[in-house]
C-alpha cells in the first residue's frame, strides 16, 4: 500500500513539476508570486504548488484590425481597416506590464488608426498608402514597446468610400481623360500649323516647289477611279493673259 501511495505522489510531482516548452515558446516563472526568470524551449522543471508558469508565443502574430468609421480632414466619412503583424520580444513583460496583450494591441490599433487617418484629407489618404502605413507602425511600435512587443508592418488593406463619394471621383477621372485628348488634339494641330507654315516658307523661296506638287497631285488623282479629274493649273501660266487683257482696257 505504501509503495503505490508513494507511486502515485511520484506521478503526480512529476505531472506537476515538468513542462515541455517549444522552439516558439518561453515560460515565466513565478515563485510565490514573483518573477524568478524565463525559461525555455525544451525540458522545464518547477516546484510544484510553489512555481507557476505562464506561456508566452514568441511567433509573428497577424492582427486584423476591424473597419473604423473615420472623418477625414477634408470631412469625407470612410470605413478603412488594416492589419498589424507583431511579435513578443520580451516574454516578461509582455505577462506583467499588460493583463492581455493581444487585446491591448487591438484596442490601440484601432483608436490609432481612427486617429492618423482622420488627420489627412482623402486625397492623401488613396495615394500615400506607404507613408500612412509608416506613421501607424511607428505610433504602435512606441506605444507597445513598454510591454515587450515589437510591430513589425502595419497595412492598410481596404478603404470603403460612400457611393456618392465614389461617383464624384469617376466624373472627376472621365474629365481629367477629356481634358488630357483636348490637349493632345490641341498640340497636334499647333504642330501641323507649323510645319504647314514651314512648308510654306520653302515654297515662297523656292516657287518650283508648288509645280512638282501639282504633279504628284495630279498623279494621285489619276490613279484612282474617279469619273470626273481636276487638273491643278498654276496660276503663274495665265497670269500674262490677265496682264495683257488689263493693257487692252
Amino acid at each position: 500500500m505504501f509503495w503505490i501511495l508513494a507511486f502515485i505522489l511520484i506521478i503526480f510531482f512529476l505531472a506537476s513539476a515538468i513542462r515541455i516548452l517549444r522552439e516558439y515558446e518561453r515560460g515565466v516563472i513565478f515563485r510565490l508570486g514573483r518573477v524568478i526568470k524565463t525559461k525555455g524551449p525544451g525540458l522545464i522543471i518547477l516546484i510544484p504548488v510553489i512555481d507557476k508558469m505562464v506561456k508566452v508565443s514568441l511567433r509573428l502574430v497577424t492582427m486584423d484590425v476591424p473597419s473604423q468609421d473615420v472623418i477625414t480632414k477634408d470631412n469625407v466619412s470612410v470605413k478603412v481597416n488594416a492589419v498589424v503583424y507583431f511579435r513578443v520580444m520580451d516574454p516578461t513583460k509582455a505577462t506583467i506590464e499588460v493583463e492581455n496583450y493581444l487585446f491591448a494591441t487591438s484596442q490601440l490599433a484601432q483608436t490609432t488608426l481612427r486617429s492618423v487617418c482622420g488627420q489627412v484629407e482623402l486625397d492623401e489618404l488613396l495615394s500615400e498608402r506607404e507613408k500612412i502605413n509608416t506613421q501607424l507602425q511607428g505610433i504602435l511600435d512606441h506605444h507597445t514597446d513598454p510591454w515587450g512587443i515589437k510591430v513589425t508592418t502595419v497595412e492598410l488593406k481596404h478603404i470603403d468610400l460612400p457611393q456618392e463619394m465614389q461617383r464624384a471621383m469617376a466624373r472627376q477621372a472621365e474629365a481629367e481623360r477629356e481634358r488630357r485628348a483636348k490637349v493632345i488634339n490641341a498640340e497636334g494641330e499647333y504642330q501641323a500649323a507649323n510645319r504647314l507654315a514651314e512648308a510654306a516658307s520653302i515654297i515662297e523661296k523656292h516657287p518650283q516647289a508648288l509645280q512638282l506638287r501639282y504633279l504628284q497631285t495630279l498623279r494621285e488623282i489619276s490613279s484612282e477611279s474617279n469619273s470626273t479629274t481636276l487638273f491643278p493649273i498654276p496660276i503663274d501660266l495665265i497670269a500674262p493673259f490677265f496682264a495683257g487683257k488689263k493693257k487692252e482696257e
